[in-house]
């Protein structure tokens, strides 16, 4: 009987805790709900963003030490005997 009684209160408090969690992931689900996807503005300055890190990449890809690196780096794997 004490196994049985141990074992209706352990499903007893796991419904609990599911109907609780279900409830409160539901509020927070309904309270984003409203805030789908990015405005115009958020879309600009994202672009704007972007469109830097490109330009600093650009300009690091491009530059004398990491073009040598990388040209070293083909050359050696060109040459490597099989």
């Amino acid at each position: 009987m004490g196994v049985e009684m141990s074992r209706k209160m352990m499903i007893r408090s796991v419904n609990t805790l599911c109907r609780a969690w279900k409830a409160g992931f539901g509020r927070s689900v309904r309270c984003r709900a409203s805030d789908r996807g990015m405005t115009t503005s958020e879309y600009a300055v994202g672009t704007i963003a972007a469109c830097a890190f490109a330009a600093v990449l650009y300009k690091v890809v491009t530059s004398g030490a990491v073009l040598s690196a990388l040209q070293s780096l083909i050359k050696d794997a060109l040459d490597a005997k099989f």
